[in-house]
C-alpha cells in the first residue's frame, strides 16, 4: 500500500480547463455514468451496485477525531471518533466491534495502484499495469484511462466494504496522472475516473474521502465527503483544502516527519483533523 507521497506533481492546468469546459457543454448523463475513454468498452454489468444502505449517508465533520491504522493487530482503544483501517486486513466482527464503541469506520483501499498481495490481485490484468510507484516498488500504477476493466475491481471491493458494514471508503492513489505512471494521464481522464470511483461509493451508502490529489480539489471536492491528506504542512499545501472546510466536510490530515509543534499551530486554525503517525502506519499515533 502506497503512503507518503511522490513529490512529482506536475499542474496541468491547460488540460484540466479543457476538461471543465467539456463537462460544462456536456448533456447531462444519466445517474452514475460516465464517458467512456476513446477505445475503452463500457463499463461491465458486474459494476452494477447493490442496494444502498437505508438511511442518511453519514458524513465526517471538521474536527472529527481519528485514528489510521493499515499495519498491526487493531487497537480498539484508541480515543477517536473515526477508524480508517484496511478492508481487507478488517473483519466485518471488528467493524461491528467498533461500531458497538460508537466509532463510524472507514475501509481504506487502493483504487488507483496495484498490490500484489491482495486476495484479488490475480484479477488484475498485465495491460494495466505501469511503473512501481516511487518508494514502494511491490506496487505499480494503473491505467486509470481504462474504466472498462478497472471500474468492475474497484466496484467488488467496494462491495466487500458496505458487506463487511463499514461507514466510508478511502480510495488511494487518485493522482496517478501527476506523477511518472508509465501512461500518458490526463488531469481529464483522472478527473473521470476519482468522480466515477465516489460515484460507486454512493451507490453502495458510502461516504468517500479525496486522497491528496490537490491539483484538482476545486473541482473534485463537491463529488467527495471527506478529505484525506499527507504532509500538506512539511509541503505548503495545506490551503487548497480549505474548501472542504467551508462545505462542512472533514480533513483527515497526517505528517509523518514533523513534530506535532511544528504542524498544529498551522492545521488546527484551518479545521484539520491532524495527528502524526509513523509511516508504517502501525497503531501509534500522535494528535493535536
Amino acid at each position: 500500500m502506497s503512503r507518503g507521497r511522490p513529490k512529482a506533481r506536475l499542474v496541468a492546468l491547460t488540460v484540466l480547463a479543457s476538461w471543465l469546459v467539456g463537462c460544462a457543454a456536456a448533456a447531462p448523463a444519466a445517474p452514475h455514468s460516465t464517458a467512456a475513454p476513446a477505445g475503452s468498452r463500457p463499463p461491465s454489468a458486474g459494476s452494477v451496485a447493490p442496494p444502498a444502505k437505508s438511511g442518511p449517508r453519514w458524513a465526517p465533520s471538521p474536527g472529527s477525531t481519528w485514528q489510521w491504522q493499515l499495519s498491526g493487530p487493531l487497537d480498539l482503544s484508541v480515543s477517536a471518533q473515526v477508524y480508517d483501517v484496511d478492508l481487507f486486513g478488517t473483519s466485518a466482527e471488528e467493524v461491528r466491534g467498533l461500531h458497538a464503541l460508537g466509532r463510524h469506520v472507514i475501509c481504506y483501499l487502493n483504487a488507483g495502484s496495484y498490490e500484489p498481495n491482495r486476495p484479488d490481485s490475480g484479477k488484475y490484468p498485465a495491460v494495466l499495469l505501469g511503473r512501481p510507484l516511487d518508494g514502494w516498488p511491490d506496487e505499480r500504477w494503473l491505467d486509470i484511462s481504462r474504466l472498462d476493466l478497472l471500474e468492475p475491481l474497484i466496484a467488488a471491493r467496494m462491495d466487500l466494504c458496505a458487506a463487511k458494514g463499514f461507514d466510508g471508503v478511502e480510495p488511494d492513489n487518485v493522482d496517478g496522472f501527476s506523477n511518472d505512471t508509465g501512461f500518458t494521464l490526463t488531469a481529464a481522464e483522472q478527473g473521470l475516473f476519482n468522480t466515477r470511483v465516489a460515484e460507486l461509493a454512493h451507490g453502495r451508502g458510502l461516504a468517500v474521502g479525496l486522497k491528496n490529489d490537490l491539483d484538482q480539489v476545486s473541482d473534485l471536492q463537491p463529488a467527495f465527503d471527506f478529505a484525506v491528506n499527507e504532509q500538506c504542512v512539511q509541503y505548503d499545501e495545506c490551503a487548497s483544502l480549505s474548501s472542504f472546510i467551508r462545505a462542512g466536510k472533514a480533513v483527515f490530515h497526517v505528517e509523518y516527519e514533523l513534530s506535532p509543534a511544528r504542524f498544529c499551530p498551522v492545521t488546527g486554525p484551518l479545521g484539520f483533523s491532524s495527528m502524526k503517525k509513523e509511516l508504517g502506519l502501525n497503531a501509534a499515533r500522535w494528535p493535536c
